[in-house]
C-alpha cells in the first residue's frame, strides 16, 4: 500500500490527527493537506502516480507564433529563397516585431517536419563538419581532411581581423602564430609570455604528455606579435596582470571555444563558409610545409606528434611532389627537359 493511501486511511478511517500522521510517517504537513484536498476532489484518482512536469510552460512559444514561423518557412521556400532559421528569424523581427532565437525556430521547424535530415549520413561526431552554400543553410556532409586551398586563401584569412581595435590586433597575432607554427589550439591559448623567445624567433611549447618542444616562427608572425604585445595587449588588460600571451577583454586567457568562434567569424567575413577550425589552419600549415619541400620528420617535430605514423597523413602531398619532380626533371619522362 502506498504512503498516500496509508495517510488517508489513518486520517479518515482511524480518525487520527494530522500531527500524529506527520510524526509517524515523516511527511510534510503541507503535503498531507494537499493530499486530503485532492482525495476529496478526485477520490481514488488522488492515489495515481503524478508527473511533476508542469502541464504548460510559461515560456512556451505561442501557437500563433508557431504557425507564423511555419507560414514564413513555406512562403520563402516557394519563392526559391533561403528559408533557414536565421532568415525566418530576420523576417519575424523586421516584419512581425517578434523575436525568437535561432534554436527555437529550428526546434519548431524540426517538430513540424520542415527540416528533413539527409539519409545515408553518419551520426554527428567530431569528424563531421557543417557546411553550406549559403551561411544560414544547414546540410551535413561527411568530413574529410581539407585545408585552405591555396596560399592566397590563407593570406585573405590573415588579413580579416581589423587592426584599429585591440581585439583585432590580438586576432591577427593569433592567426599569424597559428599558421606560422601549426600549434594545437590548446597550446596557442595557453601560450605564456615566458615561452616567447622573440630574439631567436622560437616558441617553447608544452604539448601533449607535458612534453616541451621548440617551434620556430617567421618574421610576419613576429611583427604581428610585437604589435599586439605593444599596442593591443595593454589595452585589453587595463593594468591587470596575466602570464598568458593572448587575453580577452576581461583580462583572462583566451579559451579554445572563444577562439574557435572568432576564427569562424573571420572566415565568414572574407567568404570562407566552410566550417573553419583551428585544426584546419594547423593542417594547412603542415601541408604547405610538405609542398614546399619539408621532410616529414621535421613536420613531425613541429606538430608535436609522438609517432611518425601520425604525420604520414601528409605523405600523399610528398608523393605528388615527387611525381612532379620526376615529370619535370627525368630525361625519360614525358615532360623531361622542359
Amino acid at each position: 500500500m502506498s504512503k498516500a493511501r496509508l495517510v488517508i486511511t489513518a486520517i479518515t478511517v482511524e480518525k487520527r490527527s494530522v500531527a500524529e500522521v506527520v510524526a509517524e510517517y515523516g511527511v510534510a504537513r503541507s503535503w498531507v493537506y494537499e493530499l486530503l484536498a485532492r482525495w476529496r476532489a478526485e477520490g481514488e484518482a488522488a492515489f495515481e502516480p503524478r508527473s511533476r512536469r508542469p502541464k504548460t510552460s510559461p515560456r512556451a512559444t505561442a501557437a500563433a507564433t508557431v504557425e507564423l514561423v511555419l507560414a514564413l518557412r513555406k512562403q520563402l521556400a516557394e519563392q526559391g529563397l533561403d528559408a533557414g532559421a536565421d532568415t525566418v528569424g530576420w523576417h519575424l523581427q523586421h516584419h512581425h516585431r517578434t523575436v525568437l532565437s535561432r534554436a527555437t525556430i529550428h526546434r519548431i521547424l524540426t517538430r513540424a517536419g520542415a527540416v528533413v535530415p539527409q539519409p545515408g549520413k553518419r551520426p554527428r561526431s567530431s569528424y563531421l563538419r557543417f557546411a553550406a552554400e549559403q551561411p544560414n543553410e544547414c546540410w551535413q556532409p561527411d568530413f574529410t581532411h581539407w585545408r585552405l586551398g591555396d596560399r592566397s586563401e590563407v593570406e585573405i584569412l590573415l588579413l580579416a581581423p581589423p587592426l584599429d581595435k585591440p581585439t583585432g590586433l590580438r586576432d591577427r597575432a593569433m592567426l599569424e602564430v597559428l599558421y606560422a607554427t601549426g600549434l594545437r589550439v590548446s597550446e596557442l591559448c595557453k601560450l605564456e609570455l615566458a615561452a616567447v623567445e622573440r630574439s631567436m624567433g622560437v616558441l617553447k611549447v608544452i604539448g601533449k604528455g607535458n612534453k616541451q618542444r621548440v617551434v620556430p616562427f617567421g618574421e610576419s608572425a613576429g611583427e604581428a606579435l610585437d604589435r599586439y604585445l605593444a599596442e593591443g595587449r595593454p589595452k585589453l588588460l587595463q593594468g591587470r596582470a596575466s602570464r598568458h600571451v593572448f587575453v580577452t577583454a576581461r583580462g583572462q586567457a583566451m579559451t579554445r571555444q572563444r577562439f574557435w568562434r572568432l576564427l569562424l567569424n573571420h572566415g565568414r567575413r572574407v567568404g570562407i563558409f566552410r566550417h573553419l577550425t583551428p585544426h584546419v589552419v594547423r593542417h594547412s600549415f603542415a601541408t604547405h610545409l610538405v609542398e614546399g619541400g619539408a621532410d616529414l620528420r621535421s613536420v613531425q617535430v613541429m606538430l608535436g606528434h609522438a609517432d611518425i605514423s601520425t604525420t604520414q597523413v601528409y605523405t600523399h602531398v610528398a608523393r605528388s611532389r615527387l611525381r612532379d619532380i620526376v615529370d619535370r626533371h627525368h630525361p625519360r619522362s614525358a615532360r623531361g627537359g622542359e
